[in-house]
Parts: structure tokens; sequence; C-alpha cells
């Protein structure tokens, strides 16, 4: 589970970087990285387990949440 896991914050992550956001830049990266990996961690243990509605769910919640 924790492979499914590191892999999906990649995908996610990787989806912000090539949106070319802000959260990507390296005054953002480190708090956005935070809230992606916590959200795919939340989503998780709600149930969630196909990897690209996590990674798509992170990203979407980030731009959401903090856009």
């Amino acid at each position: 589970m924790i492979e499914t896991l590191a892999a999906v914050f990649e995908t996610a992550w990787q989806k912000v970087e090539q949106s070319g956001s802000k959260f990507a830049s390296p005054g953002y990266k480190m708090a956005a990285q935070e809230i992606i990996a916590k959200r795919i961690i939340e989503m998780a243990q709600r149930g969630e387990r196909n990897p690209s509605e996590l990674a798509e769910d992170a990203v979407a919640y980030l731009n959401g949440s903090y856009a």
C-alpha cells in the first residue's frame, strides 16, 4: 500500500508541475507537496483505492482550496 501511495503522490506532483501552477515554484513546493500527501492519505483512509482518482482528487483539492 505504501508503494501505491508513493506512486500516486508522484503522479499528482507531476500534474502540478506540468500545469505550470504557482504551487510548483520553490516558494510553495514544500507546502503544496505536504497538502497533496495529506489529501491522498485522507482519501485512502476513507476507502478510495483507484490511483488515478486519488491523484486527480489531490490536485483538485490543492487547486480548489489554496488557489
